[in-house]
This record gives C-alpha cells, sequence and structure tokens, in this order.
C-alpha cells in the first residue's frame, strides 16, 4: 500500500518550495491534516495561516497570485469548493489567476468524519468553473506530478486528494501528460473507466472479469478537465461498452463528462458505479463496501453493459 495522495502533496509541495521560493501555501486551519506542514516547518514565512476562512483565503491566494508568486491554497474538499465556490468564481476563474487549490479529504473515504465533511460534488464545482484545469491523481506518483505540473502551469488548476493510503500504481518517474488517459489494462469486450482511488479498485474488477472471459480495458483519467475524448471515443468504438467508476457523484462528476464525450465521438452504452445520496459515518472500508465502491461493483456493472451491448 503506498502513501495518500494528501500526503504525497505535502511531501511534493515542501520539494517545490526547496526549488522556487515564489511557491507560496495558504492553509485554513488544517496543516496537519492537508500535510501542508512538511511545507510550513521548512518554510514558516511563506505559509499564509488562514484560519477557518476558505473564502477569505481563496482571496488571498489570487493577491499573491497577481503578485507573481505561484500560491497553492488547500482544506478540506468539501469547505474550500463549497465555502470558497464565489471567490474562486470572481477572483479566480473569471480573471484566470494563477491560483492552485488543493482539496484533501475528498470522497467518501474521509471515514468516520461524516458527511458534513465528505465532498461528493467537488469535481462538479471545479469543472463549472471556465479556465480550470482539473486534476484527480490515483496514486502518490500521479499526485506528485500533477502538483509539479500545476506549479508550472499559468493558470487556475483544481487537484482532488484523498485522505486514505492507496495502492501504488504506476512507477516512480511515470511520464504522464495532461489532458491524456492511461491505459492500465488492455481490453477489447468493455472498457472500465476510472479516477481517483477507484482506479485500483478498476483494475482489479478487469482481473475478475478476465477470470470469466471477459476482456477489460482499463483507462485512468486523472484529467477530468480537459477530458480525454479521443482515448474516450477510440474506447467506445473498440469495445463498445463502457463503465464509469467514481467516488463522487454520477449526477454530476466523471460520468457526465465521459458520456458527454462518448456522444460527440463514439455513442455506447454506458453503466455508472458512483454515488446517488449522502454516506454515514464509519470507517473507509465500511463505507466504501455499502456504497458500492469496490471491484465486485464495478464488474457486475461491466456484465451489466455487455448485456446491452449490440
Amino acid at each position: 500500500m503506498g502513501a495518500a495522495t494528501r500526503e504525497a502533496f505535502g511531501k511534493t509541495l515542501a520539494e517545490l518550495g526547496r526549488e522556487n521560493a515564489n511557491v507560496v501555501v495558504g492553509d485554513a486551519d488544517l496543516t496537519k491534516s492537508t500535510m501542508t506542514t512538511y511545507f510550513a516547518k521548512e518554510f514558516p514565512e511563506r505559509l499564509f495561516e488562514c484560519g477557518i476562512a476558505e473564502a477569505n483565503m481563496v482571496a488571498i491566494g489570487a493577491g499573491l497570485a497577481l503578485s507573481g508568486k505561484i500560491p497553492f491554497v488547500s482544506s478540506f474538499s468539501a469547505f474550500i469548493m463549497t465555502k470558497g465556490f464565489e471567490q474562486l468564481r470572481c477572483l479566480v476563474a473569471y480573471p484566470n489567476v494563477n491560483l492552485k487549490v488543493v482539496g484533501t479529504h475528498s470522497g467518501i473515504s474521509i471515514g468516520e468524519d461524516g458527511p458534513s465533511q465528505m465532498s461528493m460534488e467537488d469535481l462538479a464545482l471545479a469543472c463549472a468553473l471556465p479556465n480550470f484545469t482539473v486534476l484527480c491523481p490515483a496514486d502518490e506518483v500521479a499526485t506528485a506530478w500533477a502538483v509539479r505540473w500545476a506549479a508550472e502551469h499559468v493558470g487556475p488548476v483544481f487537484i482532488r486528494t484523498g485522505r486514505v493510503k492507496v495502492p501504488v500504481i504506476y512507477p516512480a518517474g511515470m511520464a504522464f501528460e495532461m489532458g491524456k488517459a492511461v491505459e492500465l489494462v488492455s481490453g477489447t469486450d468493455v472498457t472500465l473507466i476510472a479516477t481517483g482511488l477507484v482506479v485500483a479498485e478498476a483494475i482489479r474488477a478487469a482481473e475478475q472479469l478476465e477470470g470469466e472471459g471477459i476482456s477489460a480495458r482499463v483507462l485512468d483519467i486523472h484529467t477530468i478537465k480537459p477530458i480525454d475524448e479521443e482515448a474516450i471515443g477510440r474506447a467506445a468504438a473498440e469495445t463498445g461498452a463502457l463503465v464509469v467508476a467514481e467516488e463522487h457523484l454520477v449526477d454530476s462528476g466523471l460520468g457526465v463528462r465521459v458520456a458527454q464525450a462518448a456522444a460527440k465521438t463514439h455513442p455506447a452504452p454506458i453503466e455508472f458505479v458512483g454515488l446517488t445520496e449522502f454516506a454515514e459515518s464509519g470507517t473507509p472500508d465500511e463505507l466504501l463496501d455499502k456504497y458500492g465502491m469496490r471491484a465486485d461493483n464495478i464488474a457486475a456493472a461491466a456484465r451489466r453493459v455487455l448485456a446491452r451491448k449490440k
């Protein structure tokens, strides 16, 4: 098991701090949780503690960006994307300001902290903001790339990270490309499209389906916006059936964007694995089991979509 993506974010941020004095950080009284504590310990004069005031933090971050700094602002996804949305819209997206926004503790895998702190709509909110690039890395390697890419990119970025440890999928130094999906497993019968911590479950689902004689392709969509329409269209054309799996509301997340891409490129039947309601409080494993975020659920969706395949 690898590190949590929030920890990979924090460690990579500290590395960037050593490399570039213009990198600064805003936090909302959560440095130990968001893992910006790594940066704060080395560069306390470049860490702006904003308190429990995410809207103000976004505004401060926008001002720092306009002054020539490379600011990262971080809080739980549920807080920064909802409490800070007006500021993200008016002070960041509209003027196309160079702010990097990192949401941690995303999805229901935050666990026992409960539904008030679970972000199930953050990707929808981020994708609704013009000029934003939206990234959702699956493991520590992808997260390190996402944070470094964001620092180099001129323009607003949202990165979604999680609380729990996740399997390492990629080799160190993996060469990712923004906006380009990664084909992790080849397949010809159905394509499993996933993002974030569910990517590992999609790989397991493909292994399970292989044992049943079903050839499943697996795509990791680490860039939610702009999405890789070419890879989705090719998968739809070549396999004829899609399953989208995400730790997010199915009404507004990755599945909607995949459906849009397929409609534009090559329409195909699609099944959706995700959330349709607020979750309860419980351990991460209990919640992922109860709300259907596992390989078994993805494999079952694959069987359903194959039954619809023409």
